[in-house]
């Protein structure tokens, strides 16, 4: 059934990279910037910089979360959902979130289904990722995968960094800047689940699924 998702899933992303490539003729981005320093700005802090759509997923990261995960279970993936364990629990953050910089396996689960015809939950094999030193941040990229998170994640408190990124689709190489559209933009919450195993959880993306959760655990 997975694989069968996941085939669909790529025909969906590839019609969605097709209908929204002339934004990227949008001049989102300086000449002289790439990756992330190309999506994100340097800033102080994530609150100066992110839009007030993002304020309010970020406001109500637990009520998607609550919301998705009993969708998945009414579904019948309540064997899966237990099988996650701290994956999916909401509360089971820990003090001490930075990861350390260097190349992660990147496994993404999407839970609660959008509407009609839309699985209530997908576990896609992992994908890299990759976690490096910022200005003012740390640096995230997706580098795998037909949705490619790309951004950075500021400190908001020692059990939870916030990711302020935009979001490229199948084989794109442009960057959008952040705030540029609001299907594009990205809020997600990184905590450390384990003793070298975070999370990234973006509450009420733009597509599919109303959260989005993407396991992180370091190559080496």
């Amino acid at each position: 059934m997975i694989e069968e998702a996941s085939r669909s899933y790529g025909l969906r992303m590839k019609r969605l990279a097709l209908l929204l490539a002339p934004l990227l003729l949008l001049p989102a981005c300086a000449s002289n910037e790439t990756g992330p320093a190309a999506a994100v700005p340097a800033a102080a802090g994530w609150r100066a910089i992110a839009t007030d759509f993002d304020l309010e997923r970020a406001r109500k990261w637990r009520t998607a979360w609550v919301r998705a995960v009993a969708k998945a279970r009414a579904g019948g993936h309540s064997a899966d959902i237990a099988g996650e364990g701290v994956l999916l629990e909401p509360d089971a953050a820990l003090r001490g979130v930075a990861p350390p910089a260097g190349d992660y396996r990147c496994r993404v689960l999407k839970v609660g289904g959008q509407g009609e015809g839309l699985l209530d939950y997908v576990a896609y094999p992992s994908f890299d990722c990759r976690i490096s030193a910022g200005a003012g941040a740390m640096d995230f990229v997706k580098l795998t995968g037909s949705q490619r998170p790309v951004g950075r994640l500021f400190t908001d408190s020692d059990r939870r960094l916030v990711f302020l990124g935009t979001l490229q689709l199948g084989d794109e190489q442009g960057i959008l800047r952040y705030g540029h559209d609001r299907q594009r933009d990205m809020i997600g919450l990184l905590e450390r689940i384990g003793e070298r195993r975070w999370r990234l959880a973006f509450p009420y993306p733009a597509f599919e699924s109303t959260l989005d959760v993407l396991e992180l655990v370091p190559k080496e």
